[in-house]
């Protein structure tokens, strides 16, 4: 069964600006955001996942979104690079819960950007890569070496798209959602070339983050309001489940941000070896 690492929402809140969606102004309801969040760790318990949970932490607003940790491959837990020192930040914290739970942590060579599972996710045994917003190409080549695995890079050309996982998820080997304008035509012929069926989101709904979403077996589970996302997936056999997770929305994230596979995508191309130093 799915193996998921959350982290509860007890100091979230929109301290500093590093994206388009975030404005100091308009804040975040904590009680509704965790409200939400509650929602989301009890659908995914649900529908079979065991939830590890890792200790929120003072000064670290964004350490709830925890698929920016860093990649997983086998026991190998490979730490985020941020290009935010106000994010970088959460990586001792990270590391910390990782080391103390057996798996062997790593840290990317000094002067790339890497931001973990939130721009780097097979499809297949293909690892997509989003870049230039946060993450290094050169980075995602460099992490494609050490897994040993095909990287195909994907230029993000949107800034309000700012992490892969914003705008392209994986839902089998070969099948994916998108937000075809998240990426420049080379990208998405890239795409078109090397996932046989993609369903594009419209914008409406992409704006709403229904990309970033957390794929269960055949169960999909998004944010709210995205009756055309939904219909999609039911159309080629998927149950579609809504959260609502507007709170999150404020801060640029959604329910694929709020997790971390512990145990690999369930659609990826994971080795399950131990991967050696």
């Amino acid at each position: 069964m799915p193996r998921i690492l959350m982290c509860p929402p007890d100091h979230y809140g929109i301290e500093y600006e590093i994206n388009p969606w975030m404005n100091r102004s308009l804040g975040a309801v904590r009680q509704l955001a965790f409200q939400q969040w509650s929602t989301l760790r009890d659908t995914l318990s649900g529908l079979g996942a065991t939830i590890e949970l890792l200790e929120p932490q003072h000064g670290l607003p964004d350490l709830v979104f925890t698929a920016n940790a860093g990649l997983i491959f086998g026991n190998l837990f490979l730490s985020s690079a941020f290009r935010h020192e106000v994010r970088a930040k959460e990586s001792p914290v990270f590391d910390a819960w990782f080391d103390s739970h057996g798996f062997t942590v790593e840290h990317l060579p000094d002067g790339m950007f890497h931001e973990g599972a939130g721009d780097a996710l097979f499809c297949g045994d293909i690892l997509f890569a989003g870049y230039r917003q946060r993450s290094d190409a050169n980075a995602h080549q460099w992490v494609g070496q050490r897994f040993g695995s095909r990287v195909l890079p994907l230029e993000l050309v949107n800034p309000r798209f700012y992490h892969l996982d914003t705008c392209f998820c994986p839902l089998s080997p070969t099948e994916a959602i998108y937000f075809p304008d998240a990426f420049d035509q080379y990208g998405r012929r890239v795409l078109e070339t090397h996932v046989p069926n993609l369903i594009p989101v419209v914008e409406d709904e992409a704006h709403r983050f229904g990309c970033n979403a957390v794929v269960v077996g055949k169960t999909v589970v998004h944010n709210s309001r995205c009756p055309t996302l939904a219909e999609s997936l039911m159309s080629r056999g998927y149950r579609s489940i809504e959260v609502e997770l507007d709170e999150f929305l404020k801060a640029g994230g959604s329910a694929k941000c709020l997790t971390l596979r512990l145990d690999g995508e369930e659609a990826a191309g994971w080795k399950n070896s131990i991967i050696a130093g």
